[in-house]
């Protein structure tokens, strides 16, 4: 598909993950000779969080959703298209089922490319959620899914407002090349 507009481009990558009350064990630090107590949960209870990063500026856009399907890609893509109004977006995504749904309803100056299979590497987005599980999820027990909606919508809302972090987290050299290229 050819593009025929003259809007800016906004390169996005775009990844969703598992957040719940599963605890996420991590090595810690304690003065010796005391050994750290971790407390553990098993509850399997979740949500995902959706995220896109635009590298070039640091902006982050993130959804918590009950499911990941179609309808939440959907409305996914409805609120990334409704933050950056003005620009042609170009979203990087993998190849997840939803994401290649016949249901699937990509707006208007927005095309999306998906990444070969098992290369989660290459997705800056990747580190997003590494960053969120070690600060905020590591070693803790919460009480209920909503206290870990709480934590993980806590957690971006601080990364989304330190553009410049993510900037330099996600705004790898071929990337930035791939930018300056078009």
């Amino acid at each position: 598909m050819t593009r025929t507009d003259s809007s800016p481009v906004r390169l996005l990558f775009h990844d969703e993950a598992r957040f719940g009350r599963m605890t996420d064990p991590r090595a810690c630090w304690a003065p010796a000779p005391l050994r750290p107590v971790v407390p553990l949960a098993l509850v399997r209870e979740f949500v995902y969080e959706y995220a896109a990063v635009s590298p070039q500026d640091g902006a982050l856009d993130f959804m918590t959703a009950e499911k990941m399907n179609t309808e939440s890609m959907n409305r996914f893509l409805d609120q990334v298209r409704n933050a950056h109004p003005e620009d042609f977006l170009i979203m990087i995504l993998d190849g997840a089922s939803s994401h290649k749904a016949k249901g699937l309803k990509v707006p208007e100056k927005m095309r999306l490319i998906h990444v070969p299979p098992y290369s989660p590497e290459l997705n800056p987005v990747e580190l997003l959620w590494n960053i969120l599980r070690r600060d905020y999820f590591a070693n803790r027990v919460f009480g209920s899914l909503k206290s870990a909606i709480y934590q993980a919508e806590t957690g971006l809302t601080k990364m989304a407002a330190n553009r410049s972090a993510v900037r330099s987290l996600t705004n790898w050299p071929w990337i930035s090349d791939t930018l300056n290229a078009i």
